[in-house]
């Protein structure tokens, strides 16, 4: 980092100055005033982002006051706040680094920001100088002696900070209720931002007990982590208040801790000795939004206190859904906080795909309670571990609380198809990342990705497929147990599995170190091909584009010891058989005129490709009796064939030809699995002259299922029983409608219209009613569209305006989309935390991507330094609002829009825009390779369009 000089330094800080909140000046007046610091000297141990570990906090003891209305001299909403943080001296130090953001600080009479003593008796050195080091985030305390080794000391610090509708830290969430408007004091420390509450060690391995005390109005009611145990009114500056005490917390990050002011109220249960409560507004509560989440969370708990074999190591597990929180959820140690649609259920009206949402995202959650809370990470270079473990268990607890769902079948779809999406690009990343890589932390907010969560669960299910599960599970709680309320490497997962493994006799090619390394320390993964005729076994890096250059190096020239399930004809081979290099011979699987099928239910993280010959004989076994073939499998062979297409290694007339079938299947993961496929066309496609054939070979697909459901719900009367039958209904009718099926359109227009006459009484199905409200308002106009922003506003659900929100973006009508994309804008029309998916959608529809497109290049400055934290937000906005473009004008326009904003940067998205880059130019090189082979397949197929 150059030095600047002084005057700049002072010019550039009187623009921010005329710029910023009142709340932030002391914090920049102080930088002005303590220049003299060498604060520009990038040898200073205050310009690295990492905490040096000469100091280890014990303790915090913490009071907040968060202040529910606004300053009546600035408008801004505040807290305020006291910290006394004891921390032990490992190392003799002159100096006290302690992370604090955009916290300005009560001069104590001492003259400095902080007030230090010795513990046990002991003097400690006075204070030479404190500041604030904004770029890197601390307090910085110098002194004038050395602190002692082994010795205690307590820091004494006096804050205020503002309660701001960021998302991030201590932040403030606003709704309506009774048209009251109301304000609730909530929280979001992870990862890096407990320190915009108060002043602390801000890094996952700086573990510490929190002692917590939270002033607020009478008549709201306060949680942290910890149960409420002392609640007292009182008058602090004549001002009447409730002092509300909470047990300390166990050992935990700051990332875990969690603070909440509201007027809300709660369900309750018992599980054992565990206190169980569900908190929501009030009105949710009464119309039992929150049961359904109450009934599963004990279920839950028991099912991960057995497969861990650790009881549950809190007294109360506390779940909360706020108005406005950015992230699906966070696993605050005894005080989990959801966004709304992701915890509350209405059995009236909310969808089987809401109920699933809440099952396992709730399990996800408390899969964390062991695996990230008791035992953490050491640094966020390894989040996959985390994120990763508590989505491939997720789908564990869920099947526990729903037996009758198979919803672990689920996590293809969901999970391994996502995260192969994503890991077959040159601009992928390993799981893991050395960890002096990722400091920064728009670096840390990147891993929260596609990668570290789904292809994470997808390398973890592999390994307890080849381990076992009892043996995987077996580890595991040896695991925990061992590093309980510390801080582990990812190595140390692997040692405690081997020792399982050890423990067996469970016969590996190699140590579990040596085999998982190559899935999580190189990026994507194998395509495995097996030529049956002569037996011969190879793996590839699989790339979607064979023409990218892969820049990576990878510590293992990018080959992987592969475990290999597989049947012939439909007879399962009993053990695994392990791929150890590029190419080998395997005679078993010299098929001659039967077939190989290999992955079977897809327990390994890798593709599979055949040689013509065997690809043909699948396809014969699909059109003929499609039932030998496991259905995880026949979900898989679709999935397989069209990402190969498009890695030009067979053909995209093979990959079509695998869902020729689908007029005879009626179960929802092949279905699901070939419309994902199609989705890519439908984007390549459908501004071309392909899109009509292509709709009517959908239409004669698509049809048979159409009335298959029409008959099993007695003419849409009644819901089919199964799980994912209820799902496959949806996609019959959303694809039906969407290719002009007569009788599927009077359908939805229909339903939606009776709605319209009688807005107090919505007969649509709850499942039904994503697929109706958007075939209703595409084929609509005006009046459509304004009962549905109607609804929107006044939905009671947060699901249910989370449905119409999307259905909002499904109009055929240019103005209207216009209208809606500018509503992003207003947080009175659409809330921050909403505003990215209203783009999202809009951009998916036919008509509205380049709307979309055209949006976000107007107002990226403004969005970029408004929309909070946004770590999914801005990546999730860049791919999707691009991933239409397939045209040299596309991939021009977006090349401009990063040169045009590459002085700021894209901060979270930074990846996304690199990957947006990459996947335009593979798609414009596919346009061009496979339209006209498409067109000629489509419309020989459908041989005439269909009326």
């Amino acid at each position: 980092m150059e030095k600047s000089n002084r005057v700049s330094k002072l010019c550039v800080l009187f623009i921010v100055l005329a710029l910023v909140s009142v709340a932030t000046i002391v914090t920049l007046w102080t930088i002005a005033l303590t220049g003299g610091h060498d604060g520009d000297d990038v040898t200073d141990p205050w310009d690295s982002y990492r905490l040096p570990t000469a100091l280890v906090p014990d303790c915090y003891n913490i009071t907040l006051w968060p202040r529910l209305s606004p300053d009546p001299n600035t408008g801004l909403y505040i807290f305020t706040g006291k910290s006394t943080v004891e921390f032990e001296c490992a190392t003799e130090t002159d100096l006290i680094l302690i992370h604090s953001n955009k916290l300005n600080y009560t001069e104590q009479e001492n003259t400095h920001f902080a007030v230090l003593i010795a513990l046990d008796g002991g003097s400690a050195p006075s204070i030479k100088s404190s500041w604030l080091q904004t770029e890197t985030q601390y307090l910085v305390v110098q002194l004038n002696g050395k602190l002692s080794q082994r010795h205690k000391y307590q820091l004494y610090t006096e804050f205020t900070g503002e309660l701001a509708d960021d998302l991030a830290g201590f932040y403030r969430s606003e709704y309506e209720e009774d048209g009251v408007r109301k304000i609730v004091a909530t929280s979001q420390m992870h990862p890096t931002h407990a320190r915009k509450t108060f002043p602390c060690f801000d890094e996952p391995a700086m573990k510490a007990v929190f002692h917590i005390t939270l002033i607020h109005a009478p008549g709201t009611v306060a949680l942290s982590n910890g149960m409420e145990r002392d609640i007292v009114n009182t008058t602090i500056d004549a001002v009447a208040v409730t002092l509300s005490r909470f047990e300390p917390t166990k050992k935990i990050s700051t990332y875990l801790l969690a603070i909440i002011i509201s007027d809300f109220t709660h369900l309750s249960a018992t599980q054992g000795d565990t206190l169980i409560r569900i908190w929501a507004r009030t009105t949710q509560i009464e119309q039992g939004q929150g049961n359904y989440a109450l009934n599963v969370t004990g279920p839950i708990l028991d099912f991960f206190q057995l497969y861990y074999n650790i009881s549950y190591p809190l007294s109360k597990s506390d779940q909360i859904a706020l108005p406005d929180f950015y992230f699906g959820a966070m696993e605050n140690w005894g005080l989990v906080t959801y966004k709304e649609t992701k915890l509350l259920y209405d059995p009236v009206i909310s969808s089987n795909r809401n109920k699933e949402t809440t099952v396992t995202i709730i399990a996800h959650e408390l899969a964390h309670m062991w695996f990230g809370n008791l035992v953490t990470l050491r640094w966020w270079n390894e989040v996959w571990l985390n994120e990763g473990f508590a989505s491939f268990v997720s789908y564990l607890g869920a099947d526990h609380a729903e037996p009758a769902w198979n919803v672990k079948d689920l996590i293809i779809l969901d999970d391994v198809h996502k995260a192969f999406a994503v890991d077959a690009l040159a601009s992928s990343h390993p799981l893991s990342s050395e960890e002096d890589s990722i400091i920064l932390p728009d670096q840390i907010s990147e891993q929260f990705d596609d990668i570290s969560y789904s292809k994470g669960a997808a390398v973890l299910r592999m390994l307890s497929d080849f381990l076992s599960e009892p043996v995987f599970v077996q580890g595991l709680s040896k695991y925990l147990n061992h590093f309980a309320y510390s801080n582990t490497v990812g190595n140390d997962l692997w040692q405690h599995l081997q020792l399982a493994v050890n423990a067996n006799n469970v016969s590996l090619p190699r140590s579990v170190h040596d085999i998982m390394n190559r899935w999580v320390l190189q990026m994507g993964f194998p395509v495995v091909t097996i030529d049956t005729a002569t037996g011969e076994v190879s793996q590839k890096h699989f790339l979607l584009d064979p023409k990218s250059n892969v820049t990576v190096k990878s510590p293992y020239s990018y080959e992987w010891l592969i475990p290999v399930r597989w049947m012939k004809s439909g007879e399962v081979q009993n053990d695994i058989w392990w791929l150890m290099e590029e190419k080998v011979v395997n005679v078993e699987m010299r098929s001659g005129s039967l077939w190989v099928l290999a992955n079977i239910n897809v327990t390994g993280y890798y593709r599979v490709n055949y040689d013509l010959g065997n690809w043909e004989r699948l396809i014969n076994q699909l059109n003929t009796d499609y039932q030998i073939i496991p259905l995880i499998n026949r979900a898989q062979l679709v999935d397989d064939a069209f990402n190969l297409a498009r890695a030009q290694l067979v053909s995209t007339t093979l990959a079509l030809r695998t869902t020729s079938y689908l007029s005879v299947e009626t179960e929802y993961m092949p279905w699901q699995s070939a419309l994902d496929n199609l989705h890519y066309f439908y984007l390549m496609l459908d501004q071309t002259e392909v899109y009509q054939p292509m709709q009517d070979y959908m239409k004669k697909l698509v049809t048979p299922l159409f009335l298959y459901f029409k008959s099993k719900t007695s003419d849409w009367t009644h819901v089919p029983d199964r799980h994912t039958d209820q799902y496959n209904q949806v996609n019959a009718i959303r694809m039906a409608c969407r290719t002009g099926v007569t009788q599927c359109q009077n359908l939805t227009t229909t339903l939606f219209k009776q709605w319209m006459d009688n807005p107090q009484l919505n007969m649509i199905h709850p499942n039904l009613r994503s697929a109706v409200y958007c075939s209703a308002i595409a084929a609509g106009d005006l009046a459509e569209w304004e009962f549905g922003w109607s609804q929107f506003k006044n939905a009671s659900l947060a699901s249910e305006a989370s449905k119409l929100m999307s259905a909002l973006a499904c109009t055929s009508n240019t103005q209207l989309l216009k209208r809606y994309l500018s509503y992003t804008l207003n947080p009175a029309m659409i809330r921050k935390q909403d505003a990215t998916s209203v783009i999202t959608d809009v951009a998916s529809n036919r008509v509205g991507q380049s709307l979309a497109w055209d949006f976000v290049r107007e107002q990226w400055k403004y969005m970029f330094t408004q929309y909070g934290v946004g770590s999914f937000s801005f990546s999730s906005m860049i791919s999707e609002v691009t991933e239409r473009f397939s045209t040299n004008a596309e991939l021009q326009e977006l090349e401009e829009f990063v040169e045009e904003h590459s002085a700021a940067g894209f901060g979270s998205a930074t990846l996304a825009v690199e990957q947006a880059l990459e996947r335009t130019r593979a798609n414009i090189g596919w346009l061009q390779q496979n339209k006209h082979e498409i067109l000629d397949w489509f419309t020989s197929y459908t041989g005439h369009q269909i009326g």
